[in-house]
């Protein structure tokens, strides 16, 4: 992966496909994902040097202004912000979950660095619109006091960008809800 990140999310899905291929063409970028999201959304995640993702980013925002929901460009992104966009984190001896839910996907991702950088947390997952009508959400675990510090930057980012909904940090989360969880 490169040493950033960026999404654009946009309305609907043909303007989406498009957007990637300019995003593509603008500069040399790594595609991470595009895929359609819930409620018929489209998410373009790319990867490379800053100065190539944020023209990219820049270039989808300007052409489709009119059909972006919302979009980022992370600098040094932490480093667990890949496998809990797949998904693939573990994790065992549970002290704490955390849950940061978020209008948009985008932001969902922005909360999550954020909130990893901020406290000795392990991010869980980042799941982005797919089948939650558009919302997304990320749980992480760590210690309760590490987990509710990252928790409230989370909240703190999402809110700064109108896209908070809700969150929680759950001490000693019952067996049973984390077998579901994972």
């Amino acid at each position: 992966m490169g040493k950033a990140i960026g999404m654009v999310e946009f309305q609907t899905v043909s303007t989406g496909m498009n957007g990637a291929d300019t995003m593509i063409k603008t500069a040399e970028v790594e595609i991470v994902e595009c895929s359609t999201v819930c409620p018929g959304k489209y998410i373009v995640i790319i990867s490379g040097e800053i100065s190539a993702v944020k023209a990219s980013v820049d270039a989808a925002k300007a052409k489709f202004s009119q059909k972006v929901i919302d979009s980022f460009v992370l600098g040094n992104p932490h480093e667990s912000i890949f496998s809990a966009i797949y998904g693939a984190t573990a994790p065992e001896g549970v002290e704490a979950l955390g849950v940061m839910e978020s209008f948009s996907a985008a932001t969902a991702i922005v909360a999550a660095d954020a909130a990893a950088k901020t406290a000795l947390v392990e991010l869980i997952e980042l799941r982005l619109a797919r089948g939650m009508c558009g919302k997304s959400y990320l749980l992480l675990t760590g210690s309760v006091s590490a987990v509710t510090a990252a928790i409230e930057r989370a909240e703190s980012e999402a809110e700064g960008r109108g896209m908070f909904l809700d969150s929680s940090v759950i001490p000693r989360p019952d067996k049973k809800l984390w077998q579901s969880i994972l």
